[in-house]
């Protein structure tokens, strides 16, 4: 357990079709579930034996039963619409109190198979569509085309500007969401606009960290760290430049940046493990609305966040889904004309290696000492 063909194998006795892209030495792995909505559920740097990256909740696939509410499998990069909460919410009924007893997620993002359009061993393209009502009653039909590409090293290293050391090991896969208006009528500010919405599932540990990069010439509030109450001091430490996060699933604990505090990435590292996560996503320049995911009313529904981080633990009666820990990252919302699209794209990376490899992609791409992430929450 633990190793990506475990989880390969793991699906493969339950009967749950899985697609695999994979690099021409077979090293670089990244494993999709098309009844999943086209997930990536996980993938491995080093072939079968290397790490699963992705978190799976085993136990709830194992019970093979279908929740009403919410089907949480895990997957390390899943497609959801935003906004999840406010008077354009996806995932409320008109006049429903936006509490959890209330909370249902759509079917098409939840429980529905995506069609492939067209596959080969590095990639894979699915499509969809459906409607979604609004909180506001509103019903909007939207298309989806969702890519899964895997990238090689050469991609990679122009993707963040650096070179990958020869040792280190790694896998990285980029996805391009689209979102088209199949509608009659226009989304707007004042109809509600969908936006694409992707959440990545990974194991948390006593070890990682998140830390994520923000605007230094940003005169508003910097992070949004009030999701579930207040991050105590000794789980989230804002300096200069960087934001870090404590990931150990065992506070649950959500934050957010929103547009101008954001910058179009963020990291993880786990020091145990010698584990570094990427995630680099679009970020379009200049003034754009993002919607607000958060329950009940709102002042601003286009007050929302760009990235967030979310680290599991026990909810109020105890319990746990978990754990795991998520990086989030959205569109803007689309402000769509009948038969116009909106495009989010997303790269996910993975390396593992020893500290001094690891610690000079770090200092090329955030430009921190790894030490200094390694030793923030010790």
């Amino acid at each position: 357990m633990g190793t990506y063909a475990y989880d390969r194998a793991f699906f493969a006795e339950r009967g749950i079709e899985t697609l695999e892209l994979t690099s021409e030495d077979g090293a670089s792995r990244v494993l999709v579930i098309p009844a999943y909505q086209g997930r990536v559920m996980t993938s491995s740097a080093a072939g079968d034996t290397g790490d699963s990256y992705g978190w799976i909740n085993y136990k709830f696939i194992e019970k093979g039963e279908l929740n009403p509410q919410f089907n949480p499998v895990g997957g390390e990069e899943r497609f959801w619409i935003g906004p999840e909460g406010g008077p354009n919410s996806f995932y409320f009924k008109k006049g429903d109190e936006q509490v959890y007893a209330n909370w249902k997620v759509p079917a098409a993002i939840d429980t529905d198979t995506y069609d492939i359009r067209s596959q080969s061993g590095s990639s894979v393209c699915f499509t969809r569509e459906f409607a979604l009502r609004s909180a506001s009653d509103r019903v909007f039909r939207i298309g989806v085309e969702r890519t899964i590409e895997l990238v090689d090293r050469e991609g990679a290293e122009q993707t963040l500007g650096t070179e990958i050391p020869v040792d280190v090991k790694f896998v990285a896969y980029r996805t391009n969401n689209v979102i088209t208006n199949r509608g009659d009528e226009s989304w707007t500010r004042d109809s509600g606009m969908p936006s694409v919405w992707l959440l990545g599932m990974f194991n948390p540990t006593p070890t990682t960290t998140v830390f994520i990069p923000y605007n230094r010439d940003f005169a508003g509030r910097i992070v949004n760290d009030e999701y579930f109450g207040k991050i105590p001091a000794d789980r989230l430490i804002v300096e200069e430049g960087m934001i870090y996060f404590k990931i150990d699933g065992l506070w649950r604990s959500k934050l957010g940046l929103p547009a101008g505090s954001a910058r179009d990435i963020c990291g993880s590292y786990d020091s145990e493990k010698g584990v570094l996560t990427v995630v680099k996503y679009a970020l379009p320049d200049g003034e754009v609305d993002y919607v607000n995911g958060q329950w009940g009313p709102q002042d601003n529904p286009y007050g929302g966040d760009v990235i967030n981080a979310y680290n599991d633990g026990p909810t109020d009666d105890g319990t746990v889904m978990g754990p795991f820990y998520e990086i989030e990252t959205s569109s803007p919302g689309a402000a769509l004309a009948p038969g116009q699209s909106l495009a989010h794209e997303q790269y996910t990376m993975h390396f593992q290696g020893d500290e001094a490899s690891i610690g000079a992609i770090v200092r090329a791409i955030f430009g921190v000492d790894l030490n200094r992430i390694s030793t923030m929450f010790r």
